[in-house]
């Protein structure tokens, strides 16, 4: 694992010198406006509408660009994860942009005129693996490969409050339970942390961990999950799909490498492995998501395309019974783009996939085995290939229409599918 780890960071600090100085001299060069500039606005809120084909330097489908911030904006030299946070008192709306350096906070209630506020630096060393999640208006922040990084918690409410910024924040909180992880997946429902890929020592190998953040200024640690080995990413929900037998339950979804493993961690004290299924051709079981019927679970695999020279495959499985699950079809790409996050909302699939942008697919037919591309912003208009660069995540959750990107070289990007489309 840590093999495959430093390949990774090694090919992506190779090409981040030059990639970084082009991105940013094609700022430079066009004509959009960026943080920071004198440029004026133009009256409608859209940076630069999609047309054409091209929202200003970016090639998009049904896209435009609402705003951008670079990523020496936020102190950094690289962008990795991201998330979005609503405030329940003012209903403005919050990027999270996850940084090698920090995890970066901007107002982007108006998109002409984005506020970077502030950040909460690393609590240890820089990191290419930063990730962020939210709840309860607070934000649950870990790194990989950082030391005894651990858990930092933000009260997001203090964004209230800026009136010099940006500043630098001081954490609410800080759980050292564990030193480096992966990632932190969070179930809203139940107000538990799952700390996954963890350098922790004990039993679980770097299964979940289950952490209490019911009050989320004083995280419990309940214990964890190491029956089905390493997990490198999660999904986590409060079951209540098609399969009756675990309605109301607490299920687990591992992407572990190379498998994907179901578990029931209703009872902390007791989780139980369900099954698990593999695919052929396995890279790396990197991330997937749930379609909003539970039935179906969209996989990406983060090396097939490099190592196995494919376009861009998402793999899809039938989870009707959690208790059986099986294949049920591979999507290929137009390009042989690596695919790294994806979610799903409603009958979208939004497909983060690095050198290939953000891809957005119509998954409405997907019980009769297709999925159709029907959109796309791509962060990094040199090509569509292989690699360890462009964009990282998105976040398409804003109750505007908003969605977050996150660009491992070009920093934060703000789209919205256009009024036409």
């Amino acid at each position: 694992m840590n093999y495959f780890k430093n390949r990774i960071r090694f090919i992506k600090l190779f090409v981040l010198s030059g990639l970084l100085f082009l991105s940013q001299s094609c700022e430079r060069d066009n004509n959009i406006p960026i943080l920071g500039d004198n440029t004026d606005t133009p009256s409608t809120d859209i940076l630069a509408p999609c047309e054409n084909g091209f929202a200003g330097d970016y090639p998009c489908d049904g896209y435009d660009l609402m705003a951008h911030i670079p990523i020496n904006t936020f102190g950094a030299t690289e962008g990795n994860d991201s998330w979005g946070w609503v405030d329940p008192t003012t209903d403005k709306e919050y990027a999270l942009m996850a940084t090698d350096t920090n995890v970066s906070f901007v107002d982007i209630t108006d998109t002409s005129n984005p506020i970077y506020l502030g950040n909460v630096p690393t609590a240890t060393v820089s990191s290419p693996w930063r990730d962020v999640k939210v709840y309860k208006d607070h934000a649950f922040i870990v790194a990989d490969n950082a030391g005894n990084h651990g858990m930092q918690v933000f009260d997001l409410t203090r964004l209230r409050n800026v009136t010099n910024p940006p500043e630098t924040f001081t954490p609410d909180a800080h759980f050292t339970g564990f030193g480096s992880a992966h990632n932190v997946v969070i179930n809203e429902t139940s107000g538990y942390a799952y700390i996954v890929g963890t350098n922790r020592a004990g039993t679980f190998a770097g299964g979940p961990l289950f952490i209490n953040i019911q009050n989320p200024l004083t995280p419990v640690d309940e214990g964890g999950f190491g029956e089905g080995g390493y997990s490198h990413d999660a999904q986590v929900i409060t079951y209540n799909g098609p399969d009756t037998d675990y309605t109301d339950r607490e299920i687990l979804i591992g992407s572990n490498e190379n498998e994907v493993v179901i578990a029931d961690v209703t009872d902390k004290s007791n989780p139980v492995k369900i099954s698990d299924i593999s695919y052929s051709n396995v890279g790396y079981t990197h991330q997937g998501w749930f379609t909003e019927d539970l039935n179906y679970f969209i996989l990406g695999d983060e090396t097939d395309e490099r190592d196995i020279g494919v376009n861009t495959r998402t793999i899809v499985f039938d989870f009707s019974d959690l208790d059986a699950p099986s294949f049920h079809m591979d999507y290929l790409g137009a390009f042989t783009a690596i695919d790294h996050n994806g979610y799903v909302k409603g009958n979208t699939f939004f497909q983060a996939s690095y050198r290939a942008g953000v891809r957005m697919i119509d998954i409405s037919q997907i019980v009769n085995t297709t999925m159709t591309e029907i959109g796309f912003f791509d962060t990094h208009p040199e090509n569509n290939n292989t690699g360890f660069n462009g964009a990282w995540n998105v976040y398409p959750y804003l109750p505007s229409g908003n969605i977050i990107i996150s660009d491992i070289e070009r920093g934060l990007f703000i789209i919205k599918k256009s009024s036409s489309q």
